[in-house]
């Protein structure tokens, strides 16, 4: 049996080329991958997905042109090809700002250093979580509207420009006077930075998903909007329901209690956490 089986290798792989493999050959391996598979993310989660339904259609269409030598056709796509590359990087230009900026906040050092648990890796204290959580639901059981952005790695210097700057400490007091009806901050959204409120009554970017729900109003739409373009948690409380949502990564969770909110805030508490984080906010999403 022994003997068959090695007649019939030899028989069969005679004359096959079997390459040498190296450590260094898998490495590069599982780096392409890993480069294929962040690119495969990012054009299924992005407007990107559009654009290559739409390459993929353009290439057949050029494919038939150039079975059936339509000369003319096939001139016009050579020459075009480069203004339509140039057009295709200005069109998705905040996907792929978003895209870098996400490869930008990946830091492999701080994910494996031991020693990093000091008050330095903390980005707000528990004093500044507990007063939003008390805000946003003494401010939901009114029905006052809120919109409060708690920044992370990107910072969001380019919304503190439109609206009006403040350097304040972050408490529940603040920012329900902030948010009452008919005072001069209440509209717009406030960014916390830290311990502080470095801004008020600034505009975010509304979100164009077509999918959204129609229930949900301009802040809920401008929540999912800033969470698209840059990593902050958003927090919405509804004027018509009270009901208090987060928004992160393009995802809404809505009407969350106080737990789940302090949760959320929780996980990005700590920089030393963002990779775990990252996992952990989206399998809660399921939920909405």
């Amino acid at each position: 049996m022994i003997e068959w089986i090695q007649n019939f290798i030899r028989n069969y792989s005679n004359g096959m080329y079997f390459p040498h493999i190296q450590i260094k050959d898998i490495i590069e391996i599982l780096i392409v991958t890993i480069i294929v598979y962040e690119i495969m993310l990012w054009i299924k989660n992005t407007k990107a997905w559009m654009l290559l339904r739409g390459m993929l259609m353009l290439g057949g269409f050029i494919l038939l042109a150039w079975l059936f030598q339509m000369n003319t056709i096939l001139y016009l796509a050579k020459e075009s090809i480069n203004v339509l590359a140039i057009a295709a990087i200005i069109v998705f230009q905040p996907e792929l700002r978003r895209a870098l900026e996400k490869l930008g906040e990946k830091n492999l050092f701080s994910n494996i250093n031991p020693f990093d648990k000091n008050k330095e890796n903390q980005r707000f204290s528990d004093e500044t979580l507990d007063s939003i959580v008390r805000a946003c639901y003494a401010m939901g059981s009114v029905c006052t509207g809120a919109l409060i952005v708690v920044e992370q790695v990107i910072q969001l210097t380019e919304y503190e420009m439109t609206g009006i700057e403040l350097d304040c400490k972050v408490s529940s007091q603040v920012l329900i006077n902030i948010f009452e009806h008919n005072t001069p901050l209440h509209d717009g959204a406030v960014i916390i930075r830290g311990d502080r409120i470095t801004s008020a009554t600034c505009y975010l970017p509304l979100s164009d998903n077509m999918t959204i729900s129609k229930d949900l109003g301009t802040r809920h739409r401008a929540a999912l909007g800033m969470s698209e373009v840059c990593d902050a948690l958003v927090i919405v409380v509804s004027e018509e329901t009270g009901l208090v949502s987060v928004a992160s990564g393009g995802r809404l969770l809505r009407a969350i209690n106080a737990e789940e909110l302090r949760s959320q805030l929780s996980q990005i508490q700590y920089r030393k956490t963002e990779t775990k984080n990252k996992f952990s906010i989206r399998k809660g999403w399921h939920r909405s």
